[in-house]
């Protein structure tokens, strides 16, 4: 799956700084730069684009009202130096905003987020059943960083995921894989559908939980996990 990417934006740095970070991001396609939100009105008329990533302040038309002029719009990523904007622009449904300067791992966490609900956009335009919106917001994938490479993870084989200092194992029901961030950053990111935090070392699948006994917590394959004293209240919602 290729999610078709507009860059929308006056300075050519910003272009040069997203158009770095797509290359480490499978799913995403750059098909187009624009450099004014003119000529941003001008390109879509003749090509189709699934993403925008989209600069606010810009000489002629802003972003925003760039938006406003769309009647049918793409998933759009704002990308501003300025934060005063961000209200506003989830106003106009926006699926993420990000602040410049901004690191791989944000942008990596916007780019997943425009992947979830283009693939419940997908659904809800194939299918002839009614989308069940708990269910269908769930991302069916995240990509992770494992080494160099971006890894696409299958979030319905996750047991659950473990910290150990700057890096957080994912374990599936026998291996694990190693990706350099925070389990607060998953928290934010991973379907609270699904996933619940148990200790702050871990976050665990609750489909895979077998039972709950004292301050232990066993899956279905066999490993327990600690319940930490300050989440004995998640044992209701599990």
């Amino acid at each position: 799956m290729k999610i078709r990417c507009l860059i929308v934006d006056d300075e050519p740095l910003a272009h040069q700084v997203i158009l770095k970070y797509m290359e480490d991001v499978p799913f995403l396609e750059p098909v187009g730069q624009c450099y004014l939100a003119t000529e941003a009105l001008s390109f879509l008329s003749t090509q189709a684009v699934d993403l925008i990533f989209l600069d606010i302040r810009m000489p002629k038309l802003s972003g925003l009202d760039f938006l406003r002029t769309l009647q049918h719009r793409p998933l759009v990523i704002i990308t501003s130096a300025f934060e005063e904007h961000a209200l506003e622009s989830f106003d106009l449904e926006v699926c993420d905003y990000l602040l410049k300067p901004f690191r791989f791992d944000r942008f990596l966490k916007a780019a997943n987020r425009a992947l979830a609900l283009y693939t419940l956009k997908r659904q809800a335009e194939t299918s002839t059943a009614p989308v069940q919106p708990a269910v269908a917001s769930e991302p069916a994938s995240i990509y992770i960083k494992v080494d160099k490479k971006q890894v696409q993870l299958a979030l319905d084989e996750v047991y659950y995921l473990e910290s150990v200092g700057n890096y957080v194992k994912i374990w599936d029901a026998q291996k694990y894989l190693l990706t350099p961030r925070t389990l607060s950053s998953f928290e934010e990111q991973l379907p609270p559908e699904s996933f619940i935090r148990i200790h702050k070392s871990y976050i665990l699948n609750k489909k895979f939980v077998h039972y709950i006994e004292g301050n232990m917590i066993r899956l279905k394959n066999g490993r327990e996990l600690p319940l930490g004293k300050s989440y004995k209240h998640v044992i209701r919602q599990l």
